[in-house]
């Protein structure tokens, strides 16, 4: 049997029909969508409630954040239904300090300039507020995943932080976040000040390996997901070995 899901056999992902396959997908995939309400929970629980403002959410696509932040703005870089405002994520169209957070899942790792963007979202959040994002992380289990399972572009003895701009959805250096927040930590520190870092915590391990992501079959049915929970729970003090994905939070300081 394929493993490739039919639906996104011979899909342009960088075309703007690709978002409501991506959608349908997602709600179709039982073990996926309950992965995706793990994460969007985490994103709400991880803004400030002290700052006043709206929030951004960049790279808004398929998915359905809006449900758990209801005053989300909604964006994406290509005209696809369902959003609220066309965007490119290194010029964002907001006046200085107008936002309350940018938030993002799985978008970071598409940047190719991601300096502009923490410069740019930094012009426009609140002192006190965050960006917060859920990307892929290096560990020794991602880096045989990534390189091997993943079809993204996994470049972690990169020596930039840019890569070449391509599709918007297609070019990627899915080790980007590790790279920026973990390996270069302190070039990113004293490039940018004004960001500190609040968190990252490093999770998910086989979860969304298992439901075969947006472009596989899923390997076990949605009524597998909360024994899948339990064993990534009990792997906790390994982690920083197995983890797939982290959640990292930034603050905007004065």
């Amino acid at each position: 049997m394929c493993l490739i899901h039919p639906a996104v056999r011979n899909l342009d992902m960088d075309s703007p029909g690709s978002n409501r396959i991506l959608s349908r997908v997602i709600q179709q995939k039982i073990f996926l969508r309950r992965i995706y309400q793990l994460w969007y929970l985490d994103l709400a629980a991880s803004l400030p409630e002290n700052v006043t403002g709206s929030v951004l959410e960049l790279g808004s696509g398929a998915g359905f954040l809006k449900k758990y932040i209801p005053d989300l703005i909604s964006s994406e870089i290509l005209e696809v239904p369902n959003v609220d405002i066309v965007l490119d994520g290194h010029y964002l169209p907001f006046a200085d300090a107008s936002l309350r957070a940018i938030v993002m899942l799985d978008v970071f790792h598409h940047l190719p300039r991601v300096k502009f963007f923490l410069k740019e979202a930094a012009r426009c959040i609140k002192p006190g507020g965050v960006i917060v994002m859920i990307e892929p992380w290096c560990t020794k289990w991602s880096r045989f995943v990534y390189a091997h399972l993943h079809h993204e572009p996994f470049f972690p003895e990169a020596k930039s932080w840019h890569f070449p701009a391509g599709g918007p959805l297609s070019s990627a250096n899915s080790a980007l976040p590790w790279i920026v927040f973990k390996r270069d930590r302190v070039i990113f520190q004293n490039e940018f000040p004004y960001w500190q870092v609040l968190e990252i915590e490093v999770h998910t391990p086989f979860a969304y390996l298992l439901s075969g992501g947006l472009s596989m079959r899923s390997f076990v049915p949605g009524n597998g997901f909360g024994l899948c929970r339990k064993i990534e729970s009990r792997l906790a003090p390994w982690m920083d070995s197995l983890a797939m994905f982290a959640t990292i939070v930034l603050k905007r300081e004065e």
